[in-house]
């Protein structure tokens, strides 16, 4: 990239410090400044068009320029921009949106309280279960599972609670009170000649040796991706989830499932707890839940884990936690269009009706020779890529993924694969478009190597 001065690329490298970068390699090289979007595209400041393959981070689900949100945000902004939800004090938006929430829970939930992103509603979920804890006199009772490549967040609890390396080095995390099991992966982590039933054992074996090693008494809460994404779209084996769910009830464990990426249809049912038949005490959204129109996530909690919270509130006077954003009555409204839209236009029914297409989709490319394997779900996926030893970790997947976007399409790239997860308003033909850039970029690379 040629960077012009005083360009917005180079205002961006002299001011503004990125998240997810190698902040040394972004001095050097700036980024892709993004302009507009319009449905399942994009556009950069010189007019070229990208699918967004990944719908922004893994959230846009109604597409890019949808004018019902702009709408709803510009009417709540001219009739109430900001109130809070502290002191007894309540908005319109946040009592309907939560109203609406509770109704299509996979299943049976008591409240609703919202924060502004899925770390923060995690953070507060650790905050919560611990609080809970003492509620209920058993202060011993406070460690968290999570998985290694588990994500969760980025702040010093949910940082603590997700198991990627890189968002643990050098900040000092993980917190002492948070331990990791297997992660259950099979394609990645079972070993020669083991069945996927068996590999699920093993997993579900070193979950309970975890608990018993550390004390059941001392573990309140287990952390859990219906579906793993940050980790490179990592679906569960079979039997994993029933499985997780017996050892948790027998120990008297709580069970936190983050559907910060999987929630309102990315896995062709309206939660993956759904898909997965998954009955959590605790659900996480974000996302989705807002297509990132406006910062909004959500905790769904039921009534055994709100009824001890409560009554800690009564007695120490307060419940004292609370954002400024919390509720945030512009976000909600956006929030509660856009659940609307998922439900009306059946967004969720469209993931499941394309996830052959998609899945067979990424099948064929994987019979291309820099690819591995394929894997996915609904409509989130990836493509496992064959490594190349000599260059390093991930060389493969980042060399694929620059030529992904030099061809007009933006995934991911995580690890050895690459990783999709477009607008659940694509059409089939978008998705052929979408995995013919990706064949045009593999066939690239595989001329240079």
């Amino acid at each position: 990239m040629s960077i012009t001065p005083n360009s917005v690329e180079a205002r961006d490298i002299a001011y503004h410090m990125h998240p997810a970068v190698n902040l040394r390699k972004f001095e050097e090289k700036g980024g892709l400044v993004i302009e507009s979007g319009d449905g399942v595209y994009v556009y950069d400041n010189t007019g070229k068009r990208y699918i967004e393959g990944l719908a922004g981070l893994w959230s846009v689900a109604v597409g890019f320029g949808e004018k019902r949100l702009v709408e709803a945000a510009a009417a709540q902004l001219q009739k109430l921009p900001y109130y809070h939800s502290f002191n007894y004090k309540t908005n319109g938006p946040s009592v309907d949106l939560a109203e609406l929430l509770i109704s299509i829970a996979p299943v049976p939930m008591s409240k609703v309280h919202f924060t502004s992103s899925g770390s923060e509603a995690n953070d507060l979920v650790a905050k919560m279960v611990w609080y809970r804890s003492n509620a209920l006199g058993k202060p011993e009772k406070k460690k968290i599972i999570g998985r290694i490549k588990g994500y969760h967040g980025v702040t010093i609890a949910a940082g603590s609670i997700t198991g990627i390396p890189a968002n643990h080095t050098s900040f000092d995390l993980p917190l002492d009170r948070m331990v990791h099991t297997s992660c259950p992966s099979f394609p990645h982590f079972g070993e020669e000649g083991e069945s996927e039933e068996a590999f699920t054992a093993r997993m579900l074996k070193d979950l309970e040796d975890l608990i018993v090693k550390e004390g059941p008494e001392t573990i309140a809460a287990f952390w859990g991706e219906p579906v793993m994404g940050a980790g490179g779209v990592l679906t569960p084996p079979k039997g994993y989830w029933e499985g997780v769910q017996v050892i948790l009830k027998k120990y008297d464990i709580l069970l936190v499932a983050d559907e910060v990426i999987c929630g309102f249809g990315r896995t062709g049912k309206m939660f993956a707890c759904e898909t997965y038949d998954i009955k959590p005490d605790v659900l996480v959204i974000s996302k989705q839940l807002s297509s990132s129109y406006m910062p909004l996530s959500a905790i769904m909690m039921n009534d055994n884990f709100y009824q001890p919270i409560a009554d800690e509130s009564d007695k120490i006077g307060v419940f004292a936690h609370g954002f400024t954003a919390s509720g945030h009555p512009v976000a909600t409204a956006v929030g509660l269009e856009n659940v609307k839209i998922i439900i009306e236009r059946d967004l969720v029914g469209n993931a499941a009706r394309l996830e052959k297409t998609f899945l067979d989709g990424l099948a064929k490319l994987a019979e291309h020779p820099l690819v591995d394997s394929s894997r996915g779900i609904g409509l989130i996926g990836a493509l496992e890529l064959t490594p190349w030893e000599q260059e390093g970790a991930g060389a493969a997947a980042l060399a694929v993924a620059e030529a992904i976007q030099e061809e007009g399409c933006i995934i991911r790239n995580i690890g050895e694969a690459i990783c999709f997860c477009p607008p659940l308003i694509i059409t089939a033909e978008q998705i052929e478009e979408m995995f013919a850039i990706v064949l045009r970029a593999l066939n690239k690379v595989a001329e240079t190597r």
